[in-house]
């Protein structure tokens, strides 16, 4: 359950400056990946921002090993594993910092991203803080921005990926509906805001797949897994709004990285 707006509002600038893009199944290991040299790339649902146990050594990126790549890494022992993934990234951040340890032998590739270029942050702060038509307005926004200019920075950052790593299997994943509509909440957003919350996680998943599709790379879709376990349902693998951590709000949880996540990438890796 969510506070109420006007306890909210105490927190806008916290919720605000930390709300980045930024059960569990079992990892089954396929006898192939051996050889396999894997890099996983993206934003914060890569890096496992929500689920915890963060490694030290990555800061502010806050990578874990209970990240879906790294779950696929352990359960597979691939040749290699490079995780540079990083809480906040955009897709420019994405091409230019986290795009080193790709090269011609790269056989593959994993990645999240689109969702922090669009607005994933302020739509949600709108959404808790402000009223429903604001909301609203702003969740309409964020799908213009899909529709007019995210297609073009998918495209640099995919270019970029097969430039320098020609022949690797690129799985691109995209996120989950948040809320389950008619669920277990009795207070924060309206149905309303719920539904056009998920709605616009579909608009950008769909604008994702396309230009996935249109390089050549597998698109993963993790909204099946994540079905029942939205926020408002009974068993939620991601956090509502934490005011004892805000950073991990609107992510996955460890739960989340295993059942949703990690059976998604392994469909199609």
């Amino acid at each position: 359950m969510k506070t109420s707006r006007s306890a909210a509002l105490a927190s806008s600038l916290i919720l605000g400056a930390a709300l980045t893009l930024a059960g569990a199944g079992t990892a089954q290991a396929d006898s192939s990946a051996a050889a396999v040299d894997y890099v996983a790339l993206g934003d914060s649902y890569s890096s496992g921002v929500g689920a915890g146990a963060y490694d030290a050594a990555s800061g502010s990126c806050k990578r874990t090993p209970r990240a879906y790549p790294a779950l696929w890494a352990a359960a597979n022992s691939p040749s290699s594993f490079a995780f540079t993934a990083c809480s906040g990234a955009r897709t420019g951040d994405v091409t230019a910092g986290q795009l080193g340890p790709l090269n011609g032998g790269t056989d593959l590739v994993s990645l999240t991203v689109g969702g922090n270029d669009a607005g994933f942050a302020d739509v949600m702060t709108t959404c808790v803080l402000q009223s429903e038509a604001n909301c609203l307005a702003r969740v309409n926004e964020a799908k213009r921005f899909v529709d007019t200019t995210l297609p073009g920075r998918l495209d640099s950052v995919y270019s970029a990926i097969r430039s320098k790593a020609p022949s690797a299997r690129v799985v691109v994943l995209g996120y989950p509906r948040f809320y389950k509509l008619g669920g277990s909440c009795v207070a924060g957003l309206t149905e309303n805001e719920r539904r056009a919350i998920n709605g616009a996680a579909d608009h950008l998943n769909t604008a994702t797949a396309k230009r996935a599709a249109d390089h050549g790379f597998a698109f993963g879709d993790v909204v099946p897994n994540f079905t029942g376990h939205e926020i408002c349902s009974g068993a939620p693998w991601l956090h509502s709004v934490n005011w004892v951590n805000v950073g991990e709000s609107y992510h996955p949880t460890a739960g989340g990285q295993s059942g949703g996540y990690l059976p998604a990438f392994r469909n199609v890796a």
